[in-house]
């Protein structure tokens, strides 16, 4: 199948994307997510699959839990700085409003929504990793008119290729 049917199908889904947040041997660190989902009903599961360039895939090794956060068209700022730069060279969290949520794990103050999952199981998708996650906790705030979709975040400059 060609790429060009695939990649226009899936842009023209406009799937929501998501920031996650995690901590591990005393670091933080979080990435803007496009490829999420929830993937069970009883029990719940969410799967979130993480690039192997970035900072995030790596500290997640040897991370327990995992937050995702719903961030609203409001807040697009959060988008730029999770999804544009690389926590290989910054530390993202001083550039914006957070708290240590369930386990220690960062909980943005500008998401709209937020959950924090036990990570479960661990699948290699070629240049992603999949995180299959039980939700434990979470917080719907949804002050925002919308959710921050993938046309929203098309044109940004990663912080790693994926």
């Amino acid at each position: 199948m060609p790429e060009n049917f695939f990649d226009a199908m899936i842009a023209a889904a406009d799937p929501p994307v998501f920031v996650v947040t995690l901590a591990a041997a005393g670091q933080r660190s979080g990435c803007l997510v496009g490829f999420a989902a929830q993937v069970a009903i009883e029990p719940r599961r969410f799967l979130v699959c993480l690039s192997k360039a970035n900072h995030t895939y790596r500290l997640a090794q040897r991370t327990e839990f995992v937050a995702v956060h719903l961030i609203g068209t409001g807040h697009t700022s959060l988008a730029t700085l999770f999804g544009g730069e690389t926590g290989d060279e910054i530390d993202k969290f001083a550039h914006c409003s957070w708290r240590a949520g369930p386990h220690d794990v960062p909980v943005l103050d500008g998401a709209a929504a937020w959950f924090c999952g036990r990570v479960l199981a661990r699948h290699d998708f070629g240049d992603h990793a999949g995180l299959i996650l039980g939700p434990e906790a979470g917080e719907f705030r949804w002050p925002e008119p919308a959710a921050l979709r993938y046309h929203h975040v098309a044109d940004l400059e990663p912080g790693h290729p994926a």
